[in-house]
């Protein structure tokens, strides 16, 4: 007999419980036009996910419910269709992530997560208690069971639904991106689910949550560990698989995407989400001239248009023409508002009203960095004024060696590249400019340059990227010792060096907007070393 499960993967936002609601009775209802017996929406949906601290006020839990309720009384017209939805519950004093069966009006079953995450992004032990229930419901004599995300990460839950009966597993899941994410998926999922001859659903949302992105990617596997349906990146989608029984017919499986598109796909969302859920009517963007606010010029478009992004100019002094130039060739091809605000007469009166402080001391980057904190503070009036927030441009290889400055070019309300190092910038345009040349050539052959001081470039002071970006993700993404590292062949000045300033500017990386999150180990939620340390390898 042929059941037909519908994958729901949807953008919810954290807090919005009604909004939530309609979208989850929207995508169930289409679901049951298309013929569905059972609706299976991501993990947390009715409330979004993560929802961090407000899992800890009892308010919450109130709104949840009554939430719930009214989506159960306005999905009890679709007659036999079983829909799965997450959301938390409070029982006894004791707090659970779960996934609820609906049908007919009624609560069927509630399955609580038994595996609850505590590592990387997540906190889950802050905030849940484990149960060790499984949930197994019948439909057209298929037995569904369900597991909650991280719970098919290890054997025990998987192996607790077979033993219920489950022949096919339905997974909730909030599972963010990361680089290449979607093969250690498919890997985890045939270890602890297929082998045991199960198939899988496995249902993840799509949108951004602050730093996170969750990029959808939803799928099914056979028993034997075949893909059998994958739906987009990063795209809300309603996808009918259809089961013979217990096997998945085959469905379209959306193909894999190259690193630069995977990434560039998550920095886009990110970026609509961050500002279009927080409201914000527009976005400001210091214009450098530079390869890293090209990039985030360059997305901020794709994610917003091009009407509620502003390009703001600041030359100083040290300015190159060619800045000035690549600036304005690009921002007619993109199409923004673009203006110049010349920094040189605020920076010619910090100085003046240092002079007698200074007197007989030499320019060093204390005057680089009055530069740069004027640029920030014009960036924040703009912001001040007309609501828009800025988007910083830093990226991962500067955060990581402080090579920014501190209510400078740090300021700003949303980092969107922060964790994307530097050579990855540059394979991000070219992967950009393959679509449609809009960021200038000499951008990205000009040796990068702050410009802060005359004929400057970043490799007087720092290695060759390429360089720093081996050595900072061996040593902070893959917590290697100096030792590995300089068993690569690298030498012990740029190990120690890096290193050494990774160390230190920790204080800088606190106070820095949050970013989107794009590497398995970014600067933020997984990144929690302490600021005073006295520990030396």
């Amino acid at each position: 007999m042929t059941v037909k499960v519908a994958i729901a993967q949807i953008n919810s936002t954290v807090g919005d419980l009604a909004g939530n609601r309609a979208k989850i009775v929207d995508f169930a209802r289409r679901a049951a036009t298309q013929g569905a017996d059972v609706v299976l929406t991501p993990e947390m949906s009715l409330v979004g996910y993560p929802p961090e601290d407000l899992l800890l006020r009892h308010s919450f839990y109130a709104k949840v419910a009554e939430q719930f309720e009214l989506l159960t009384a306005e999905l009890a017209d679709l007659r036999d269709v079983h829909i799965v939805v997450g959301h938390p519950v409070l029982l006894e004093g004791a707090r659970f992530n779960a996934a609820s069966v609906v049908v007919n009006g009624k609560l069927l079953a509630s399955y609580r997560k038994h595996d609850l995450p505590n590592d990387t992004v997540f906190d889950e032990k802050r905030y849940f208690a484990s149960a060790d229930e499984p949930v197994v419901f019948d439909v057209k004599s298929v037995r569904f069971g369900i597991n909650i995300c991280e719970d098919t990460w290890f054997s025990h839950a998987p192996a607790r639904a077979q033993e219920a009966g489950a022949q096919v597993l339905l997974v909730p899941n909030g599972s963010p991106y990361h680089i290449n994410k979607q093969h250690l998926r498919y890997d985890v999922m045939r270890a602890n689910v297929t082998a045991r001859g199960m198939a899988i659903v496995y249902a993840n949302l799509v949108g951004g949550q602050d730093e996170l992105v969750f990029d959808g990617n939803s799928f099914v596997l056979d028993a034997q560990g075949e893909v059998r349906a994958r739906m987009k990146h990063c795209v809300e989608e309603l996808r009918i698989v259809e089961f013979d029984g217990a096997t998945p017919k085959p469905s379209t499986i959306e193909p894999d995407l190259p690193v630069e598109e995977q990434a560039y796909k998550v920095l886009v969302l990110g970026v609509r989400d961050y500002v279009t859920k927080n409201g914000f009517p527009s976005v400001l963007i210091g214009l450098s001239g530079g390869v890293d606010s090209a990039l985030t010029l360059a997305v901020a478009v794709d994610a917003l248009g091009a009407d509620k992004v502003r390009a703001v100019m600041m030359p100083s002094p040290y300015t190159a023409e060619i800045s000035w130039i690549d600036s304005r060739d690009m921002v007619k091809r993109i199409g923004v508002r673009y203006d110049e605000i010349p920094i040189v007469d605020c920076f010619d009166a910090f100085r003046k009203t240092l002079a007698g402080e200074f007197k007989g001391l030499p320019e060093d980057t204390t005057e680089e960095n009055i530069q740069a904190r004027i640029r920030g503070t014009i960036l924040m009036a703009l912001s001040n004024k007309y609501g828009s927030i800025v988007l910083t441009t830093g990226n991962k290889s500067e955060m990581a060696v402080g090579y920014c400055t501190l209510y400078g070019d740090m300021a700003g309300g949303f980092a969107v590249i922060k964790d994307i190092a530097k050579t990855l910038v540059y394979r991000l345009c070219d992967y950009r400019n393959a679509i449609s040349d809009v960021i200038p050539t000499r951008i990205l052959t000009r040796a990068p340059s702050a410009e802060l001081r005359p004929d400057q470039t970043d490799q007087d002071s720092l290695p060759p990227y390429e360089v720093l970006d081996a050595i900072m993700q061996m040593y902070m993404e893959e917590n290697r010792s100096i030792a590995e590292i300089l068993a690569q062949g690298y030498r012990r000045e740029d190990v120690e060096r890096v290193t050494r300033l990774i160390k230190i500017n920790e204080y800088k990386r606190r106070q820095a907007p949050i970013g989107i999150r794009v590497t398995h180990r970014a600067f933020g939620r997984d990144w929690r070393y302490p600021i005073t340390s006295k520990f030396r390898e």
